[in-house]
């Protein structure tokens, strides 16, 4: 172990020996490192900030920082990474109280709240800022309005409303055009994991087959029945919305948004549904943390100012594709875009809204995680198998896997504290 940490020590000193020597700041992160985002990274959103973007595998990120926080001073200022990511680190002290830098920042910059609770990691203290977001949301053709439920709100929309509006657009046009991505390349299982589940029942893992998921099966069996039946073919709803063959619809905003640059006065964007247990939304978030042993605490905070100033974050809209999580000034962007922004902002900052995170420290057994929400929706929704019986017998598939894996419980879950996260 000494001389693991010792090797990887010395890749730091030659990973940052150049940047040091010029006394620049180093940002370290797992975060858009494909050569053309990264090389936008550096010269556009780093610009003037005498920083030096360095890119580091998600995968190898925990590693990297055990080697850089054993070492009597660091080298790097600040580290760019999901919260998820984030996350392990924080959990062995890696990380300094950022309170007063947010409070700081926060007189002259408007942060999204949902954001910066987040930035807390479960905790009461601030340990990251956030940088840039981004997650799922509803998509609508403005021709499915007139059919709205009376005095529903799409900010505020139920499921309940949800169902009730979708069968009303079947009765007036005689099709189904609720739609959702159900095929190969689809992002069904989010649409489970972080909205479905937590709105019905209060959490994901530990609720799996209690009868508050019973209902949430149930209903979502009924709305089925008004779905589009392409929808298991189903990878990205920009398509679908695009030709009208869907009218409303769920997605990743990145899924959503070539409908939404292609015919901007076509469509509204709004949060997801809020269910018995209230609304969730699943949230894409970066932050930006200071490992404790900085090696110039001052030098990364001026990072962290100069990264979420509202011209940097509208920067980084328009270079990378990720959204502010601060208010900025996105209208010399195109509408679609802008369109999109407003409803992530909606989403991330709805009356109530709770973050149902990605799931996290399941490493390799994260697909297997994602096939049994994948597999419980085909064969429930899609086959119209028995809700008991699928539940039950892919609860001891999620059993068996969480207490392989070792994992506990993340939001919307309650802690577990260090074992495993029960299935109930």
């Amino acid at each position: 172990m000494k001389l693991k940490t010792l090797l990887l020590s010395s890749l730091l000193a030659l990973a940052f020996g150049a940047s040091t020597a010029q006394a620049q700041t180093n940002l370290l992160s797992t975060q858009f490192r494909p050569v053309e985002e990264a090389q936008k990274m550096q010269d556009v959103l780093l610009k003037g900030a005498g920083a030096q973007f360095i890119a580091e595998n998600g995968n190898t990120f925990m590693t990297r920082m055990q080697a850089e926080l054993g070492a009597a001073q660091g080298r790097v200022h600040v580290t760019l990474a999901l919260d998820g990511e984030l996350s392990p680190v924080n959990a062995v002290g890696g990380f300094l109280d950022l309170d007063e830098l947010t409070k700081k920042l926060s007189a002259d910059r408007e942060f999204n709240p949902g954001a910066l609770q987040i930035g807390k990691l479960g905790g009461s203290t601030a340990k990251f800022v956030p940088f840039v977001m981004n997650t799922f949301q509803m998509a609508a053709n403005k021709e499915a309005l007139k059919y709205l439920p009376a005095g529903a709100n799409l900010n505020t929309l139920t499921w309940t409303q949800l169902i009730a509006w979708a069968k009303a657009v079947k009765v007036a046009t005689g099709e189904n055009k609720f739609g959702l991505p159900a095929g190969p390349q689809g992002l069904i299982h989010r649409f489970v994991q972080g909205y479905a589940y937590p709105a019905y029942t209060g959490g994901l893992v530990r609720t799996f087959k209690n009868a508050d998921a019973e209902k949430m099966w149930a209903d979502l069996k009924d709305l089925w029945t008004v779905t589009n039946p392409r929808s298991t073919s189903y990878g990205f709803m920009e398509e679908p919305l695009k030709t009208g063959e869907v009218w409303i619809a769920f997605d990743h905003t990145a899924r959503l948004l070539p409908a939404l640059n292609d015919k901007p006065d076509n469509f509204v964007v709004f949060p997801a549904p809020a269910g018995p247990k209230g609304r969730f939304y699943m949230p894409v978030i970066t932050g930006l943390a200071i490992p404790k042993n900085t090696p110039d605490r001052a030098a990364s905070e001026r990072l962290i100012d100069h990264m979420t100033k509202p011209v940097t974050q509208a920067a980084a809209l328009r270079e990378v594709g990720f959204f502010p999580t601060v208010k900025a000034d996105v209208g010399q962007l195109s509408r679609g875009v802008q369109l999109a922004a407003g409803g992530v902002a909606a989403t991330f900052g709805g009356q109530g809204a709770r973050a149902a995170l990605l799931p996290a420290g399941l490493g390799a057994k994260n697909g297997e995680f994602n096939k049994v929400f994948i597999d419980s929706f085909q064969r429930i929704v899609v086959k119209n198998e028995d809700v008991k019986a699928v539940l039950a017998d892919q609860g001891k598939t999620l059993d068996a896997l969480m207490k392989e894996a070792n994992v506990p419980c993340w939001s919307p879950d309650a802690s577990s504290g260090t074992g495993p996260c029960p299935v109930n």
